[in-house]
Parts: structure tokens; C-alpha cells; sequence
């Protein structure tokens, strides 16, 4: 795809639109950057771009868009905003830096989704084809925009990218060698007006896939199970209670592979270094990518028995006077806070509330099954959530106005023994930046009850 002097709009200066800005001028494109926030509001954007010549129009969701030759658009922004609106009118086609990444590169992509366990399963498979000795970028939708660590990429770096719902919604050439959908829950229903429309756009990961390419799904879970079907490409299961034909499976104690003609064993289950149910199922989705990419059992064994997880996922903060504290920020969606709240050990105190998505919490009141003994909530859904609690009779609840406030609150609810454990079941953007910024307010505020 040509980009030498086209004339390029990126919409949304975040993590991704200061990549995207960055390698498009490298490439030679004119850069215009647009984004509703003022100019004081990205300070910190602006100055990462500070030398580049490009042009801003900012504090505006309506601009002119005579000229423009395409626009890359920042994931999260919907697509019924009134500049995607006009662009379509116009004939400009829009995407995401994913879609543009795939045009620009003949790099080999692994491609990650799910609702839950994205980073930690991206971040998994890049440290066991580290292991192998092969050089691997760990980009996406994991904090890393992908388009600069294209543009200065050699050939042969393997691409593992964190995908989610929104960078799939607007693909349209996007194909990766290896795919691979974890689960699929309820999220986003509001940004995607339904569940229906956030499965088809978790589909999309597989969308451009044909025999030359892989795409691993999980057998236990339905919704995704169902999805094979309308898969192209060569389809490998994992599954942690099913005995498979073909695929990654377990076995008594092991993990195995049967490769159709043969199982062979990789490890022992218990050997995995990160806790939880919901981390076996990140585990076996890692295995069936490395194996169906050539990697040795030894890179994946060793991996998986030394990796200690991704921060803000079932993170131990400190330890205080037998009291333990764990940052789950990355828990966004109460199917993400119920797995957490199944590794943990009882009792908890749960810290909880957060942006509203549009999320039903009756399942998530209900998964803690006597191991939650008080619930400390905060945020845009405080009020939903203690009215779910109080209708599924559980009463021991609090409400603060701040993360120093919640983790203070929690304290003084504990006693030695408890486990103090942050997964708020929402997203973070009523309060914070993302919820790597949540998590970290919420150590911080740890380390100042003892004045660390």
C-alpha cells in the first residue's frame, strides 16, 4: 500500500494514534491528527510528537475532511461518529492500525481475542517464542501500537498482536498466519449495540484466514466452539475437560497434543507458575499457537513453568500484617472479576465498581459463594452493583468516592488471613485513563497504608 505523500487523518490520540502518527511521517505520509480533547487535555501526547511535522485539529468531533486520502481511526472510537459518518459519505475509507499494519508488512501475525485472558495468553506466546530463539514483537491492543514497531521491524520478526472487538470491527484484509479466539462473554454490549454484533466482530480475527492458516479455538466454550463452522483455515481445539481427537487437551495429570496419529505429553498441569482455573485455559490456548507455529515442547515447558503473569492481572501488591493485596484492574468485565475471585483464596475483600458497560453483575454477586465477606465499590455502577448484591442477599457492602478511600476502607474490613482483591468487573474510564493507570493508583494507595 502506498503512503508516501497521501494524506492521512488519525482520529484519537492515544497509545495507538501517537504510534500510528509516528511511523506514517517515517513512511512519508502528511499527518493530520484529530481528537475531541483540547490541546492542555494531551500535553503528554503532543509532546511525544514534538519535532514531527504534523498537523493537529483538535477539540472537535466535526472537521473538514476535503483532501483526505484515509483515515486511521483509534480503536475505541465507534464508527457512528459524525467524521466516520461523512468519510463513508465521502468515499474515504477508514480503519484501524491493525488493518494498516497488515497492508504495509509481509511480517508472519499471531493474532489474539477473547473476552478475557488476552494479555496474559499475548504475552505468554511471545515469551515462549522468545524461549525459541525466533525474534517476536508483543504489540496491539496489549499497550503497544503496532504500527511503529512495524516500521522498524526487520523481516523476519514474528508479530504476536492483542485484538480486540473494537480493532476487529472495522477490518477488512487483516489476516494472520495464527489466530486464535480464548472465550466469549457478555462486554461492550453498549459500544456494539449487542452481543450478537461483539461475537461477529470477534469472528473477524478469522474472517480473511484460508488453508494455509491456522486458527485455534476453545472447545469448551459454546459460543466459540459454534464459531468454527464458518472457519476457512485449519482449525485446532484446546480444551481443558474434553478428551480430542486433534488438539491440546488434558489427560490425568498432563497436558497433552495429539497431533491425530500420536499424543504427547508437554507438561504437568500443576507445573504452570501463574494460579487459577481461567489461566489453564490461557495456558492451553498458548500451547496449541506455539505448537502449530513449530515450536519445541521444551520452549513451551519451560516457559510455562517460569512465567509469573502480566501486571494488573491477579498482581500480589504487599502483605500487610497477614493481610494480602491483590490488583486485578485488568478485570473489566465481571466474567474476568469471577475468575479472579475463583483463584483467590477466602476470605476477600473485593473492591469493585467502575465504568458501565451495559453488564448484567447478577452472575458475578452470585460467584462469591461465601468466599467474598465484604464488598468495598466505587465508581459509575456503585449503585447497580450494591443493588444486585442487596436483591442476591448479601449486605456487607460500602461505598467511597475514590481508590485511597476503597483500599483504606478494605484494610480496616480485614484481618489477618484476608486477601484484599481489586477486579472491578468494569472498565475504568469513569475515573482513569485505562485501567493500567487504575491499577497503579490502587498500589500506590497499598504501599501508603505503611508508608512504603
Amino acid at each position: 500500500m502506498e503512503i508516501k505523500d497521501k494524506n492521512i487523518l488519525i482520529m484519537g490520540l492515544g497509545i495507538s494514534g501517537v504510534s500510528s502518527a509516528k511511523a506514517l511521517k517515517k513512511m512519508g505520509a502528511k499527518v493530520i491528527i484529530n481528537d475531541a480533547k483540547t490541546e492542555d487535555e494531551l500535553s503528554d501526547k503532543i509532546y511525544e510528537l514534538k519535532g514531527l511535522d504534523v498537523e493537529y485539529r483538535l477539540d472537535s468531533d466535526d472537521i473538514d475532511l476535503n483532501g483526505i486520502d484515509l483515515i486511521v481511526k483509534s480503536p475505541g472510537i465507534p464508527l457512528d461518529v459524525k467524521i466516520i459518518k461523512k468519510a463513508i459519505k465521502e468515499n474515504i475509507e477508514v480503519i484501524t492500525d491493525i488493518e494498516l499494519a497488515d497492508r504495509i508488512s509481509t511480517n508472519t501475525f499471531v493474532a489474539i481475542t477473547g473476552t478475557n485472558g488476552k494479555t496474559t495468553t499475548t504475552t505468554l506466546i511471545g515469551e515462549i517464542i522468545k524461549k525459541s530463539d525466533r525474534s517476536c514483537r508483543i504489540t496491539g491492543n496489549i499497550g503497544v501500537g503496532i504500527l511503529w514497531e512495524i516500521v522498524n521491524s526487520a523481516e523476519e520478526d514474528i508479530f504476536v498482536i492483542e485484538t480486540s472487538s473494537f480493532q476487529l470491527e472495522s477490518i477488512k484484509k487483516f489476516k494472520p498466519k495464527v489466530s486464535l479466539i480464548i472465550n466469549i462473554t457478555p462486554d461492550h454490549i453498549k459500544w456494539h449495540k449487542s452481543f450478537e454484533n461483539y461475537i461477529q466482530a470477534k469472528a473477524k480475527i478469522f474472517k480473511n484466514q484460508n488453508k494455509s492458516d491456522y486458527t485455534v479455538l476453545n472447545y469448551d466454550d459454546p459460543l466459540v466452539k459454534e464459531l468454527g463452522s464458518k472457519v476457512n483455515s485449519n482449525i485446532v481445539y484446546f480444551s481443558k475437560e474434553t478428551k480430542l481427537d486433534y488438539g491440546i487437551y488434558i489427560e490425568g495429570d498432563n497436558i497433552v497434543i495429539n497431533d491425530g496419529e500420536k499424543v504427547t505429553s508437554v507438561m504437568k498441569y500443576n507445573k504452570i507458575r501463574i494460579p487459577g482455573k481461567h489461566n489453564l485455559e490461557n495456558s492451553l490456548a498458548a500451547i496449541a499457537v506455539s505448537w502449530v507455529m513449530g515450536i519445541s515442547i521444551d520452549a513451551i515447558k519451560s516457559t510455562l513453568a517460569t512465567f509469573e503473569g502480566v501486571e494488573h492481572r491477579l498482581e500480589f501488591v504487599e502483605e500487610l500484617e497477614g493481610i494480602k493485596f491483590y490488583n486485578d484492574s485488568k478485570g473489566t468485565n465481571p466474567d474476568a472479576s469471577i475468575k479472579a475471585i475463583e483463584a483467590i483464596n477466602k476470605p476477600i475483600i473485593l473492591i469493585a465498581g467502575g465504568l458501565d458497560k451495559g453488564s448484567d453483575f447478577t452472575e458475578f454477586i452470585e460467584s462469591f459463594d461465601g468466599k467474598v465477606k465484604a464488598l468495598v465499590l466505587l465508581g459509575e455502577t456503585a449503585m447497580k452493583i450494591k443493588e444486585t448484591a442487596i436483591n442476591k442477599g448479601f449486605f456487607n457492602i460500602c461505598i467511597v468516592e475514590n481508590m485511597s478511600r476503597a483500599v483504606q476502607k478494605s484494610y480496616e474490613l480485614s484481618e489477618k488471613g484476608d486477601n484484599v482483591l481489586l477486579s472491578p468487573a468494569c472498565a475504568s474510564w469513569d475515573m482513569y485513563q485505562n485501567f493500567e493507570v487504575r491499577g497503579k493508583d490502587f498500589k500506590e494507595a497499598v504501599r501508603k497504608l505503611r508508608g512504603i
